[in-house]
């Protein structure tokens, strides 16, 4: 399916217009598509495959901010530590303490999220309420992860048709952002950014405090599969 630009150029307007960042999920879609989007001046992509990633980094501009939106495992981190411009899911202080070291070796500092669990479904990842609490005070007074930038939070609301739910979700999100910020204050000047809202949901995020979306489906058409034969 070719790239809707009117649906690009919508969406682009709506965010600039509530000073929202559009991040253009590109997972599984070829570098053609990329390209389009990337004309047309776009630069944050997002990716939830290493291999694929890091595939895509070394055949396209190197101007490409790319966004790690999976879940991350702790031995594939030293692949895109070098380039990977912010990691979403960082779903535990163990993998936090990965990306730090793996950061140290690759001699920079890595932007990462917070990934919160906020959704009804169990397969969801994240850090609970206590355990968020206590990695920001390892990370904005403790100064443990020297070499993770802590940029905010993300989260993932329920697969649910039902939006008064959805709300609810982001707004306790919205709140738990709050509480951190206003807890650190001059400690997390940077802490900036709430990342929650993909193509089903975005408008109720946005209408709850997202700083940023991630929006797949409404630029590049539905996901492909592979299916073995």
């Amino acid at each position: 399916m070719p790239i809707d630009q009117v649906a690009y150029d919508a969406l682009k307007r709506y965010c600039d217009e509530r000073g929202v960042q559009l991040i253009a999920v590109s997972k599984t879609k070829p570098n053609e598509d990329i390209m389009v989007l990337y004309e047309l001046g776009h630069r944050d992509f997002g990716e939830n495959y290493v291999q694929e990633l890091v595939k895509k980094q070394e055949e396209l501009p190197k101007d490409i901010r790319w966004h790690f939106i999976g879940h991350l495992q702790s031995n594939k981190i030293k692949y895109i530590a070098p380039f990977v411009s912010l990691i979403h899911g960082v779903d535990s202080a163990k993998l936090l303490q990965a990306i730090d070291k793996e950061a140290r070796k690759a001699n920079r500092q890595i932007s990462c999220l917070l990934q919160v669990h906020i959704a009804q479904e169990e397969t969801k990842f994240g850090f609970d309420l206590d355990e968020l609490r206590k990695t920001a005070a390892e990370l904005f007074l403790e100064k443990k992860y020297s070499h993770v930038s802590l940029k905010g939070l993300m989260g993932m609301a329920s697969f649910t048709s039902d939006e008064t739910i959805i709300a609810a979700e982001f707004q306790g999100l919205k709140s738990i952002f709050d509480e951190i910020k206003s807890t650190y204050k001059s400690e997390a000047e940077g802490f900036n950014t709430l990342s929650m809202g993909m193509s089903s949901d975005y408008k109720i995020a946005v209408e709850y405090g997202s700083t940023m979306i991630r929006v797949g489906s409404i630029l590049f058409g539905a996901r492909e599969y592979k299916v073995d034969s």
